[in-house]
């Protein structure tokens, strides 16, 4: 049995490894529109957020809407350069993704991506079609609003105990906490052990393997307790 029905995925740093195009996409961004550079920490620091949400915590004094969409599009066109070769799976993505579908969970992606960026990665990896429900940044409530679970929740039908997000960030654990939904950090990603650890999530994994066992031992567990 499992313990939960719905497995909810961030994209960048937790399925994908883009981390470091992120990065290298932000500092070009802020180079074209003189801005001042800003070191790796605090560039990693807004993964996971929507891009408009991002640029206002790295340069709050950009208010200038010009500016802003100037910002963006120059992030947009070196991401996209830098994705003429799609950026790779994390090892075993892609095996334990297949695996979970044959176990009979619902997928599901909450990203801080844009809906076009996500259809162009999602067909690049050949899984148009592949999760159940996807959600963006940019067609609802950026992270750490829990209002992408809450809507693919509703998409399922489930109910909060029933779903689990695992990501790299902060603004995936505090979503997940504020939908009322159990969670799992990746230490891959964009931040810090010691930080996703503050955030108190069910479980930390190092590898993207150890996903599946997690998800049959709290399954045991929980029949465990039942049958108790």
């Amino acid at each position: 049995m499992n313990k939960y029905e719905v497995l909810i995925f961030d994209w960048d740093g937790t399925l994908v490894d883009s981390i470091g195009r992120i990065v290298e996409s932000i500092s070009a961004a802020a180079a074209s529109c003189n801005l001042p550079a800003l070191d790796e920490v605090a560039i990693k620091g807004i993964i996971g957020l929507g891009l408009p949400e991002a640029i206002a915590v790295l340069y709050p004094h950009l208010t200038d809407a010009g500016a802003i969409e100037a910002f963006r599009r120059a992030y947009a066109d070196h991401y996209l350069s830098l994705e003429i070769e799609p950026s790779a799976l994390y090892p075993g993505v892609a095996q334990a993704l297949q695996q979970f579908r044959d176990q009979g969970y619902l997928l599901a992606v909450a990203t801080g991506k844009g809906r076009r960026g996500l259809d162009r990665v999602l067909e690049g990896q050949g899984w148009t079609g592949f999760f159940d429900v996807t959600r963006c940044a940019d067609e609802t409530a950026s992270k750490p609003d829990p209002l992408m679970i809450r809507e693919i929740l509703a998409h399922c039908g489930a109910r909060p105990e029933q779903a689990v997000m695992i990501g790299d960030s902060v603004f995936d654990l505090e979503m997940a906490r504020r939908a009322g939904v159990d969670s799992v950090a990746v230490s891959y990603g964009a931040q810090p052990i010691e930080v996703l650890q503050a955030c108190a999530p069910s479980k930390l994994i190092n590898r993207f393997s150890e996903l599946g066992n997690w998800l049959r031992s709290a399954g045991t567990a929980e029949v465990v307790a039942y049958v108790g």
